[in-house]
Order: structure tokens, then C-alpha cells, then sequence
């Protein structure tokens, strides 16, 4: 019958469906082209195949992000910046879904994506001005660290609450679609940011108007130290998708040429149908959370072990190495250069000075308004009076 509701069919069985547990609904199995050391399976065929040139790339960017992590992480810890977040564990997530999308496509990420800036262009001193909230980089030091943004990269500026760039990054589709532009929204976040109402506001709307974004969920089994076993009852991420009419896909996030495959597929669909498509990339976060934290405090040395060695970009490596496109001495030279590189661009955005105090004050309304202008001028009269208290940050 046409309810007003939906059109459903009738039956004189009382039967329920679902429920953590039932056995009458299986889980929706998970995507992989690669098993868990690198060795490539039977797949059937694609249209988006890599080729030797954008797999280096891809590959590349891996490495660029883990030595990127390692010397960053290490310089947090020196106390050269106050804080960092590392991809460990999910460099494949991040690079293999950038490398499947096009550069007008517009990006919404969480705090665990900068392979995806990395792979579209942002360079490591870009990272670094960033971290050291420095002059030269686009938030004149008004952020945190990680929360980079590039209006150049079509990379929305990120922020710490959970979620909140769901529903925006749905917004900015729906607009798209207005505009009638072949471009996509590609939205990141993890599991247990999709417990938050954000998610399935985001959800329903984008599904309701058909927005072409791509929900994309690294579901890496832990909320900071909440396991995933204590966050949610059904089919993970991916099983909420159907419920809202969105098509959806489970995918090994270690394998960075499934990965992409998903992205593209999923991207594809989206402009042809006019839709969301929701990805869920099954990981480990082989890392803490954060440098606020320290995950040996919840998870056991064993597990860390054990995931730690199906790292992604050996296994992507592994592929590369089987297809004669990559051999020891191309590696030992890229880890090399890059570590060299990344090291140089901390000490040059290091000795670059903060932004002027001023700049704390701009950028928001075009014209400032009395309650600013006056707090600008509390701000220059205590800098007058006391001009040894901030000797690092200049007024203009």
C-alpha cells in the first residue's frame, strides 16, 4: 500500500529484522585488493585501474606522511610546538581517497587527513608554518595545530568539535549540485564521530537532497580510548548507510589500491546519480590518539604489535615491487630525501616570526566593529606599558 510514509509490501509473517542479535542479516563484507602483507588478490576488473605513474605517487605520499609524522611527532615531544596528531596506521585511507579524487572536488576533513593535503599539493614547510602558528601561514596563528586549510587546495579549514564539518560538508554539495558543477564533497571522519547527531543529521539531508558527497568513516576501532565495541550494536558504519537510502561499501583501509578503487566508484556514482555514497575504511590506529595520550594505558603491547606489522605502505610497497615499478635503492633515496626535506622545513618556519597581534582582529567582519576596535586598543596600550612581557609577538 502507498502510505504516506513509503510504498511497502504486505505480509502476514510478524518478523523482525536486525538486532545485534540476529543472524538473519550478515555483515556487509569488506572490500580488499591486497591481503595483509601486500600480496595482490584475484579482483574482478575495474575501470580505474592505477597505472605506474600515479601508484609511485600515491606511494610517495605514504612515505612523504609517515616521515612527515615521525619528526613532527618527535619535535612535539622536544616542546618545539604544543600539540600534533599522527596518521599512523591510516595513510593508505587518506592518500588512496585523495588520489581518487579531482583537484575541484572540496574536501571536509576531521584531524587525521593531512596525507589528503599532503597528496594534493600542500608542502611540508606549509605543515610546519601551520603547527608553529607562524606569519606565514594562513591562519596568522589563530588555530591549533593540525588544523590545517588550504582555499587554494579546495581543503576547508579544520576544527576540534566532533562532526560539525558533516552537515557543513553537506551544505557545500547540495550547492554544488545548485551550480550544477561535476565536483563532489568528500567528507572524513571516524566512528566515533558518526555516534554524534551530527552524522545522521548530515545523513538524512544529503540523502533527502540528494547532495554528491562522500562520506568517508575511518573506523580504526578506537574513539580516543573507547573501543568500537563499546560504541555502537549494529553492522558498523557502512550497515547505517542503506537505512538512509544511501548506497555503501566496507573497505580494507590498509589497502590503499582499494581504497581508491571504492573512492572512485563511489565518486562516480555520485555525479551520475546525484547522491551521497558513504564509505566505511576499516583501519588501526597504530599510534596514540594524540600527543595528549598515551594508548598503552588501554590497549595491550600485542595488539599495537600485530597491527603495526600490516603497515600500508609496506604493503602498497610490496605491490609496486611486484609490478617492477619500485626497487631498494628508490626507496632508500626517497626516505632519505624526504626526511632531509621535512627536518629543513621545521627549522626554516621555526625561525619565522608570529603574526602580528593585530591579526587577531581581522578577517572576521569587513569592517571591525566598536567591541573589537576597543579591544585592540586594550591590547596595544598593555603591550605600550609592559614592553618586555611579549617580546616574541609584534603589535603590527
Amino acid at each position: 500500500m502507498d502510505f504516506p510514509g513509503g510504498c511497502v509490501p504486505f505480509t502476514t509473517e510478524l518478523k523482525f529484522v536486525g538486532g545485534h542479535f540476529s543472524t538473519d542479516v550478515p555483515p556487509m563484507s569488506c572490500y580488499r585488493t591486497l591481503d595483509s602483507v601486500g600480496d595482490a588478490l584475484q579482483e574482478a576488473d575495474t575501470p580505474w585501474g592505477l597505472d605506474e605513474e600515479q601508484a609511485v605517487r600515491i606511494y610517495r605520499a605514504m612515505v612523504g606522511l609517515q616521515t612527515m609524522d615521525g619528526v613532527f611527532y618527535d619535535s612535539q615531544r622536544q616542546g618545539r610546538f604544543s600539540f600534533y596528531i599522527t596518521s599512523a596506521g591510516e595513510e593508505a585511507t587518506a592518500v588512496g581517497s585523495a588520489a581518487a579524487l579531482a583537484p575541484a572536488d572540496v574536501v571536509f576533513a576531521q584531524y587525521r587527513e593531512q596525507g589528503v593535503l599532503l597528496y594534493r599539493g600542500f608542502s611540508f614547510l606549509d605543515f610546519a608554518h601551520q603547527c608553529f602558528g607562524n606569519a606565514q601561514e594562513p591562519g596568522k596563528g589563530r588555530q591549533m595545530p593540525i588544523h590545517y586549510g588550504s582555499a587554494e587546495l579546495n581543503f576547508h579549514t579544520i576544527s576540534s568539535p566532533l562532526a560539525t564539518q558533516l552537515p557543513h560538508a553537506v551544505g557545500a554539495a547540495y550547492a554544488l549540485k545548485l551550480e550544477a558543477r561535476q565536483a563532489v564533497v568528500a567528507v572524513y571522519f571516524g566512528e566515533g564521530a558518526a555516534s554524534e547527531g551530527d552524522f545522521h543529521a548530515a545523513a538524512n539531508f544529503a540523502a533527502t537532497l540528494g547532495a554528491p558527497v562522500l562520506f568517508i568513516c575511518r573506523n580504526n576501532g578506537w574513539a580516543i580510548s573507547t573501543p568500537a565495541t563499546e560504541q555502537y550494536r549494529g553492522d558498523g558504519i557502512a550497515g547505517r548507510g542503506p537505512s538512509y537510502g544511501i548506497p555503501s561499501v566496507r573497505v580494507d583501509g590498509g589497502d590503499a589500491r582499494a581504497v581508491y578503487n571504492a573512492t572512485a566508484a563511489a565518486r562516480d556514482i555520485a555525479l551520475r546519480h546525484g547522491g551521497p555514497v558513504l564509505i566505511e575504511a576499516m583501519s588501526y590506529r597504530s599510534g596514540h590518539h594524540s600527543t595528549s595520550d598515551d594508548s598503552s594505558r588501554y590497549r595491550t603491547a600485542t595488539e599495537m604489535a600485530v597491527w603495526r606489522a600490516r603497515d600500508p605502505a609496506a604493503r602498497f610497497r610490496r605491490l609496486l615491487d611486484a609490478a617492477g615499478w619500485w626497487d631498494d635503492g628508490r626507496e632508500q633515496a626517497l626516505r632519505q630525501a624526504t626526511r632531509r626535506e621535512v627536518v629543513a622545513a621545521l627549522g626554516k618556519a621555526q625561525r619565522v616570526p608570529k603574526a602580528s597581534l593585530d591579526a587577531m582582529f581581522a578577517d572576521v567582519y569587513a569592517e571591525v566593529p566598536w567591541h573589537l576596535a576597543e579591544q585592540q586598543a586594550e591590547v596595544a596600550e598593555h603591550l605600550r606599558r609592559h614592553p618586555g612581557a611579549w617580546p616574541d609577538i609584534p603589535l603590527q
